[in-house]
């Protein structure tokens, strides 16, 4: 509870953007998302995202990230990017050893069981980059960024 209580205040910090979603029912909480600035504010990073569980498929997660791809845009943001970890073995990254050719598998890359990197896909991220064993042996961080304002 300490972690998650101090990322909500970090979330909240004046820089950064937060949205949350809420039900129309009862008012409960059922989607968070923030994103922080980059490189002079021309990149934002996406963290978090998150769904309650029983509110996922629904389109929360597609709501918010289209509200936080807005408000990055009129900030004059260009690209946003995310790191989505693969601990659990839910794409062809996990499990193996992506030395040599780390860009090669990373453009290989498939979807096994359901990893949150097909829900960003279908938003317009595409991979961006990887980094190997982010989180140990075989448990890598797929990198993905969209541009959200169109070059002038």
């Amino acid at each position: 509870m300490d972690a998650a209580a101090r990322e909500v205040a970090d979330a909240l910090a004046p820089e950064r953007i937060a949205f949350a979603a809420v039900s129309r029912e009862d008012g409960s909480l059922v989607g968070w998302i923030g994103a922080l600035p980059m490189y002079s504010g021309h990149v934002w990073e996406l963290h978090p995202l998150v769904v309650r569980h029983e509110d996922q498929r629904r389109g929360v997660g597609r709501a918010l990230v289209a509200h936080l791809e807005a408000e990055v845009a009129r900030r004059g943001g260009l690209t946003l990017w995310l790191g989505t970890d693969d601990e659990a073995g839910l794409t062809s990254l996990a499990g193996v050893d992506l030395y040599p050719d780390v860009l090669g598998k990373l453009g290989a890359i498939e979807n096994l069981r359901g990893h949150p990197f097909g829900f960003y896909r279908k938003l317009g991220f595409e991979p961006a980059g990887v980094v190997p064993d982010a989180n140990g042996f075989g448990k890598p961080d797929l990198l993905m960024a969209k541009r959200v304002t169109p070059p002038r």
